[in-house]
């Protein structure tokens, strides 16, 4: 029988792949290549995690540990890069936070709560690791907010400094 997990991963693989190379061939002629950067950074953890064996016992606190480091990696980026953070930086780091969240849950659920049965945690998981995953690779082609995400940080901090006073 064909896991269907795994050929999901692949396909997000595959749609990071064409995020870099698009990104790679529209920065050809330009002097800003974050978005090449990011894509690039974001295609090799996603290819490096298809390397891990799916049979595994703790297979979340692995995609997990991929997460956090992607996550590392990425603000290593940020403080070393002179140029300017685009959109999708925010988009990556919320989106891997998030997945990270949840493969820490769902490792937590089965291996030490032992939960074997579907409840809807599970359902969480799936279509917001999926979501997660799709938001990410679709602001990394088109980059725009198309989630407001910019927006709330810009709200968020006008409303600390309020706070503040």
């Amino acid at each position: 029988m064909v896991d269907l997990e795994y050929n999901v991963g692949i396909l997000f693989t595959w749609f990071f792949l064409i995020a870099f190379l698009y990104n790679l061939s529209a920065s050809i002629n330009k002097p800003d290549k974050s978005r090449a950067q990011l894509s690039f950074i974001m295609m090799v953890s996603y290819i490096a995690s298809l390397f891990m064996d799916p049979i595994i016992e703790t297979p979340h606190l692995n995609y997990f540990y991929y997460d956090a480091v992607t996550i590392l990696v990425l603000l290593l980026w940020r403080n070393f890069t002179k140029q300017t953070i685009p959109t999708p930086f925010y988009y990556l780091i919320v989106g891997l936070s998030f997945n990270t969240c949840l493969f820490l849950g769902m490792h937590y659920d089965i291996v030490i709560q032992g939960t074997l049965y579907y409840w809807w945690f599970w359902a969480v998981y799936i279509f917001g690791m999926y979501f997660s995953d799709f938001t990410m690779e679709i602001v990394l082609i088109i980059n725009r907010d198309i989630l407001g995400l910019l927006r709330l940080r810009r709200y968020l901090r006008l409303f600390i400094e309020r706070l503040r006073e």
